[in-house]
């Protein structure tokens, strides 16, 4: 297997240096003057200002420029990078689901900047602003070829206001050069913006991008240059302190809890392009809480994490591997273990440091370390946990990554077995990029240690995509090792060999609703060594899928199953249940249709029904959602999910619900309550979440959050908590 990767890696070499077209250019001109940031562009020296400006459409078309224009205007001083934009309109009539900040940027107006400070197209900066000032940013990570590399929990200080006009609005903004990294001397960045525009239905770029491109790719980039070489870039230190009450009780054990913890984080910039991340005694309160999910498969699934802390640079130690199958570091493993019980419960992290970011212009380190605490009566051992990551940028923009993954217990604990007292991991991974992004994909090679661990300890794996117009196709393989193993990882699945091929068609009319539609094909083979190479499972995967002009999506999807069971398995997880045997093969069709809707309307909504064969019985699945603005302060929203899995006698048959309204209340742009309620009755839990939030200062937040559970077959409650949080955000 290892042979076929070392082939492929070599027969696609020549795609790695593509030439671009001419880059958009233009000069960000010097002051020493501070700029007022009111939304007005009346400073005389703005007039100075060379533009941005002949936006492309990226939708619904992308071959003419587009009808609403815009046009950037930037200067900078020794501190401050300005910003003054102007955003041509039909008219007022905008779409503002939310004065919240850190604003979700599709289905509503807003602008976009992109600014790519190490000129390696690989990582970026993302500020944002909407008609009402609005701010958000983001860290745009993986060249911007996956949504994963989308991470919008990054947070700065900066200031920001718009004003809206008759036939315009304006947004200025001042950015602190700090908020930057990038190298002493550097004279461009290069950059990019893009904005979308409900009142006409335009997206527009200002470099070209083609629509089979994300419109946050960072392959397609102009350049803005500096009149000056920019300074040193001086990070100040930032102290983030908390104070967290609680109490809570646990009605199931009726054992109630009152505390005060307190703790926080430091940020300390080391030179131009790393940051040094320090935290002591974090809090990790359910000041959000993850969404519950219906599972009917036999494996684990991942949900994403939303502690800072493990946020920052996270594409440093997080994209190895294989999302799916194989992950080595998976951060949400930090801080969370099972009880005695096999419940998972906290376990409370001491501290730790992160050291992350730019060495030069074309390495990156990543090092992560994390003490947790010992649990005696659960039997949870102290541990230490390190993550060195190192990567290369190689041709364009591609790299070569290497990964130290380290678990380890120094303390000897007697109910703790040898072969659990640790787990290291190495492994390398060669991400390709090609500058154009028409060849994107992924080498890797893992190998794990542990105690007795067994000769079947590795896993690798390729993932290759060519991306063009009309043709995609592409071929993901891997294989996992029975032995292998990454306690910090997320490792569905052992045993396996895997190959999921894929090709896809895709149409643009010229005339009528429909923008683009396309067909698509993917079969999915999994073979498992350790049972002579059987085949266990496939899906062949059929599906044609349409977006209109006006922004909805209609598709129509067909499944062919194969599910081979080596252990006995209840789909529908009744306690107490009789499983369908194992060793015994199942085939099954199903169908799905979905619809979404107009998302610029007032009222929106998507649904997706499903029916169909499921192992030896049938299925109909029903899964939707409907929102209602109330713009610019109020959204509501319904997320609904039902499965009725009707399987012969003497196996179980059930109606699984899943119900999740969300109220979204914004009174201010610094004062927010939200509300989220979710049924489900496959984990007979009733969950209320609401959580006031009061940003006093910038970056600096008081939350009130109320959370309160129930069974749902007694409607008796199972545990409740109140926390008050303080959070203070300090620049030295």
């Amino acid at each position: 297997m290892a042979k076929v990767y070392v082939a492929l890696f070599s027969l696609l070499s020549f795609a790695l240096v593509h030439s671009q077209d001419l880059k958009k250019t233009f000069t960000v001109k010097f002051i020493d003057q501070e700029i007022k940031i009111d939304g007005v562009l009346d400073e005389s020296i703005w007039e100075t200002a060379e533009s941005a400006h002949n936006f492309q459409q990226y939708f619904p078309t992308d071959s003419i420029l587009a009808e609403q224009q815009t046009d950037i205007k930037m200067l900078y001083s020794s501190t401050t990078l300005y910003i003054g934009i102007t955003l041509d309109t039909e008219g007022n009539d905008y779409v503002i689901p939310s004065l919240e900040r850190d604003f979700r940027a599709g289905g509503n107006d807003n602008i976009s900047l992109l600014f790519d400070t190490f000129n390696d197209g690989t990582n970026a900066f993302l500020f944002g602003m909407n008609p009402y000032g609005v701010r958000r940013e983001a860290l745009i990570s993986n060249g911007g070829s996956t949504l994963s590399g989308f991470t919008t929990s990054w947070d700065i200080k900066w200031r920001g206001e718009a004003v809206m006009n008759d036939g315009n609005y304006v947004c200025e903004m001042a950015i602190p050069l700090t908020s930057f990294k990038f190298k002493q001397g550097e004279t461009k960045w290069r950059f990019n913006s893009y904005r979308f525009d409900m009142q006409s239905n335009e997206t527009s770029t200002w470099a070209e991008i083609p629509q089979n491109q994300f419109v946050f790719n960072l392959a397609f980039m102009g350049d803005m240059v500096f009149e000056k070489p920019l300074g040193k870039s001086r990070t100040p230190l930032a102290i983030i302190p908390y104070i967290n009450g609680i109490s809570q009780k646990d009605f199931e054990t009726d054992e109630g809890l009152n505390d005060v913890t307190f703790g926080g984080d430091a940020k300390v910039a080391i030179g131009n392009g790393l940051n040094l991340d320090i935290t002591v005694n974090p809090d990790f309160s359910n000041v959000q809480v993850d969404n519950i999910f219906t599972n009917l498969t036999r494996f684990e699934i991942s949900l994403p994490e939303r502690r800072q802390f493990f946020i920052d640079n996270n594409d440093l130690f997080g994209t190895f591997g294989n999302e799916r199958d194989s992950n080595p570091f998976f951060s949400r493993r930090i801080g969370i273990a099972e009880n005695l019980d096999g419940e998972t419960i906290e376990n409370g992290i001491v501290g730790g440091i992160r050291l992350s970011g730019k060495l030069d212009e074309n390495w990156r380190l990543g090092l992560l370390n994390i003490q947790t605490e010992e649990d005696i009566p659960n039997e949870i051992p102290s541990n230490n946990n390190t993550v060195l990551a190192l990567q290369k940028k190689v041709f364009s923009r591609s790299n070569l990554s290497f990964i130290f993954v380290n678990r380890q217990t120094f303390k000897d604990y007697d109910f703790l077995d040898e072969t659990d007292r640790y787990n290291r991991l190495v492994g390398l991974d060669y991400n390709l990029a090609s500058s154009d992004n028409t060849w994107v994909g992924k080498f890797f090679y893992h190998k794990s240690f542990a105690h007795e661990i067994g000769e079947d300890d590795n896993a690798a794996g390729v993932d290759l995509l060519y991306n063009s117009r009309n043709l995609n196709f592409g071929w993901r393989s891997n294989f996992v090792g029975n032995d292998f193993r990454s306690d910090l990882g997320f490792i569905r699945r052992k045993d396996i060999i895997a190959a999921r091929p894929f090709v896809e068609y895709n149409f643009w009319p010229k005339k009528g609703k429909i923008n683009t539609h396309g067909f698509r094909f993917g079969p999915n083979f999994i073979w498992r060594p350790t049972l002579d190479y059987q085949n266990t499972d496939y899906t062949i995967f059929s599906s044609w899928s349409a977006e209109f002009k006006n922004q909805s999506g209609l598709g129509v999807r067909m499944f062919n199953r194969f599910t081979f069971l080596d252990e006995p398995f209840d789909p529908t997880g009744t306690d107490d249940a009789l499983e369908l045997p194992a060793n015994q093969g199942y085939h099954y069709t199903s169908f799905e249709v979905g619809f979404e809707s107009d998302p610029r309307k007032v009222f929106s909504y998507f649904f997706e029904p499903g029916y169909g064969e499921f192992f030896n019985g049938t299925r109909f699945a029903f899964e939707g959602g409907a929102n209602l603005r109330l713009q610019p302060k109020v959204f509501l929203s319904l997320d609904l999910r039902y499965d009725r899995i009707q399987l012969p006698d003497p196996f179980p048959s059930a109606d699984l619900w899943l119900v999740s309204p969300r109220i979204n209340i914004t009174f201010s742009k610094s004062i927010f309550w939200s509300t989220l309620i979710q049924y489900s009755n496959q984990r007979d839990n009733l969950g209320v979440n609401s959580r006031l939030q009061w940003r006093f200062a910038p970056l600096s937040d008081l939350f009130i959050v109320y959370n309160d559970n129930y069974f749902v077959e007694s409607f008796m409650p199972r545990n409740r908590s109140i926390n008050l949080r303080l959070t203070y955000w300090l620049n030295i």
